[in-house]
């Protein structure tokens, strides 16, 4: 397994729309290590889901694990959210928009049908964080970022502090 460069706000490609997948291609091994190294990836940020959109890899897929051990992986290919319910705030971070947080407003609860690392349909029904973090991870796939939430001042003051903190890596 491999670490995976995780592209940054503002980088143009995180806005580009992700596109299906078919069985056969999730059935392939090169998909399977992409798989693994995006999941090596994501623990090693530290994060808790990693949209393929983050890694420069433009297809309808995510890894997530919300667990407190980093034991409960779960692969999402082709999401989509068929059942919304209730609202919450939560205050989301992203590997895209490293040491930035704020409030977002999702839904408290989700049904999402996908397919999952076999090629197989799954239906899943979930809540809390999970269902944040699905809902997170689905807006990268759609070319979306949790700044989009904010508004255009706090966006430009997220984009400056970023590249400030780039300039200064440098």
């Amino acid at each position: 397994m491999s670490l995976l460069p995780i592209l940054e706000f503002p980088d143009p490609r995180l806005r580009t729309k992700a596109v299906e997948l078919d069985a056969a291609e999730v059935l392939q091994p090169s998909f399977q290590t992409l798989v693994d190294d995006m999941f090596q990836t994501m623990y090693d940020a530290p994060g808790i889901g990693l949209a393929a959109s983050q890694v420069d890899v433009h297809k309808r897929f995510m890894v997530i694990d919300v667990s407190e051990e980093k034991n409960a992986p779960m692969v999402f290919i082709n999401p989509q959210i068929v059942q919304k319910d209730g609202e919450q705030v939560y205050q989301e971070g992203c590997l895209s928009v490293p040491g930035i947080y704020a409030d977002v407003t999702r839904a408290n609860q989700i049904t999402v049908r996908f397919l999952d690392r076999k090629a197989q349909p799954q239906e899943l029904s979930t809540d809390g964080l999970l269902a944040i973090c699905i809902q997170h991870e689905m807006d990268h796939l759609d070319g979306k970022l949790f700044v989009d939430y904010l508004s255009p001042l706090k966006r430009e003051m997220v984009r400056k502090k970023l590249a400030k903190a780039r300039k200064h890596v440098a």
